[in-house]
């Protein structure tokens, strides 16, 4: 497995291409998650870490445009922003402190918590804008490998919706995106 920094060099790459790729007026195209549109699905992650970051680790991010005056900037200067943290090595020995997730490595809460977050939403940045929707099947399957121990705890969390029924022998992808409540 690829260090948290090159993890989520990688996995920003392909939401980035997928934000540049958005059509004119595509932004307020309906978004798999329920009353969003695409727009949202940027805003989403610019708005969350930030202050998760902050209060668990004590590190501000730079702070770009609002998503709806530029996504593809607030998004550009946020990605760029995480990158440069994980980059950094005077934050290497860093932890975050969260009291719903105890104290954890923060290149590691990074990975687990956010790039994982930019991940699954990749397919839904791409499904709203009638992009490439194809995702990363060993990261796929790794995901979904590490989540359904957890189904109860996800539910329960509120940030997925119901699993969603899908073919036994269905690709490990559909199979991941059925589970975070989503209909391939």
């Amino acid at each position: 497995m690829a260090d948290a920094a090159d993890e989520h060099r990688l996995v920003a790459a392909v939401f980035t291409d997928r934000v540049r790729g958005v059509p004119a007026g595509g932004w307020d195209s309906p978004a798999p998650v329920k009353g969003w549109v695409a727009r949202d699905v940027v805003r989403h992650l610019v708005e969350w870490f930030p202050a998760f970051l902050k209060d668990g680790a004590g590190i501000d991010l730079p702070k770009g445009p609002s998503v709806d005056d530029d996504p593809v900037a607030a998004w550009t200067v946020h990605a760029e922003g995480v990158q440069a943290v994980l980059d950094d090595p005077a934050t290497a020995g860093l932890v975050l402190s969260n009291r719903h997730v105890g104290d954890v490595p923060l290149d590691q809460a990074i990975g687990q918590f956010y790039t994982a977050d930019v991940f699954l939403h990749t397919w839904d940045l791409a499904r709203a804008t009638g992009q490439d929707e194809r995702l990363d099947p060993a990261k796929c399957a790794e995901m979904l490998e590490g989540m359904l121990p957890m189904d109860d705890v996800l539910r329960a969390s509120g940030h997925y919706g119901p699993k969603v029924e899908v073919a036994e022998d269905a690709d490990v992808q559909t199979r991941l995106i059925a589970f975070i409540g989503r209909t391939p």
